[in-house]
């Protein structure tokens, strides 16, 4: 996996639009599994850098405001059980940021906002609790809620720059990121130029970012004409996500390589360098962490060598990291650069 040093001065700490940008006028760097070029644009270039019978699969999750504050700590729900319950996260409140919090024992209430209560059940993983809380939880969030948010961003925004314009299916702890780039007018733009779009579902999970974790299970849907057209794909399939990757190379398993099958549920799978990919040809994703475990996915389409290469290019030519950030394409083929 590859190291680097992330300075503070590379993190995005607000929406494009605070910058005065659009939000899609972030850059793109573009990362050529085929070339080897790594070359530098703007994200309304999207249109021109794909082909005619390129399949652009995207997340269509709506982000929950899934963070509740209370007096010393905060409860992050990140995933819904089949059963009810949910698992969250309990986070101190440091300032105005949040930090890990070790606590907790099965059996704890806690009282929430508006006279809610939610009872800790047992321990998921070592961050996570499963737990249970006395009323319909979107609906609490809706009214109690707010985005999570971590250190590198040092104010509160409204839920709607934490949205998509794919999203239409609520469910999401943390926003689907590589998908906030695009707008209306650029997916139009994508549409006119003959490339498909097709969506998945997966709802995500609060992340670990002050200690990387590999992913725990969360629930995916792979619908029957999404697999159907990266099945009959004249182009490549480009996945706009680790989340869409994870979702499809899921439905992958137990199919003919190259193929995918109609599913749903929950997925705990990780691509990793090893296993490599099965059904997509390339991704749009966001700049991620140092030691991230995304970084492995990166890796099974890139290349340990080119991704290394990328990163150092994106430090030095200074984009920016995490949800706000800038995006890169990885893919194969050669690009009509301008």
């Amino acid at each position: 996996m590859i190291a680097f040093d992330l300075p503070r001065v590379r993190e995005a700490h607000e929406p494009p639009e605070a910058r005065g940008l659009a939000r899609d006028h972030v850059r793109l760097m573009v990362s050529s599994t085929e070339t080897g070029a790594v070359t530098h644009h703007t994200f309304t270039d999207l249109p021109e850098l794909l082909r005619p019978g390129d399949l652009l699969v995207v997340n269509d999750s709506i982000t929950l405001a899934a963070a509740v504050p209370l007096d010393r700590l905060a409860v992050h729900f990140s995933t819904a059980r089949e059963d009810g319950t949910w698992l969250v996260e309990l986070r101190r409140r440091v300032g105005g940021a949040t930090a890990p919090y070790p606590g907790g024992a099965p059996g704890e209430w806690l009282p929430l906002p508006g006279g809610a209560t939610l009872r800790l059940l047992e321990r998921e993983t070592p961050r996570l609790w499963r737990a249970a809380l006395d009323r319909d939880v979107p609906g609490y969030l809706a009214e109690h809620g707010l985005p999570i948010r971590y250190s590198y961003v040092p104010r509160e925004w409204p839920l709607s720059a934490y949205q998509t314009v794919f999203g239409v299916r609520p469910g999401s702890a943390e926003m689907p990121s590589a998908g906030r780039p695009f707008s209306h007018e650029l997916v139009t733009a994508l549409v006119s130029r003959g490339i498909l779009v097709a969506p998945v579902t997966l709802h995500t999970g609060v992340a670990s970012p002050e200690k990387d974790e590999p992913p725990y299970p969360e629930r995916f849907a792979v619908p029957e004409h999404t697999a159907r057209l990266v099945n009959q794909a004249e182009g490549r399939v480009i996945a706009v996500g680790t989340t869409v990757v994870r979702a499809l190379e899921t439905a992958a398993l137990g199919a003919p390589r190259g193929r995918v099958r109609a599913a749903a549920g929950f997925t705990s799978h990780v691509v990793t360098p090893a296993e490599g990919v099965r059904a997509v040809d390339g991704l749009i994703t966001g700049l991620h962490e140092p030691k991230s475990s995304h970084l492995m996915m990166l890796s099974a389409i890139a290349g340990e060598e080119l991704l290394s290469r990328s990163y150092e290019e994106a430090l030095r030519e200074g984009y920016l990291w995490h949800e706000f950030g800038d995006v890169h394409l990885i893919t194969s083929g050669k690009f009509p650069i301008k």
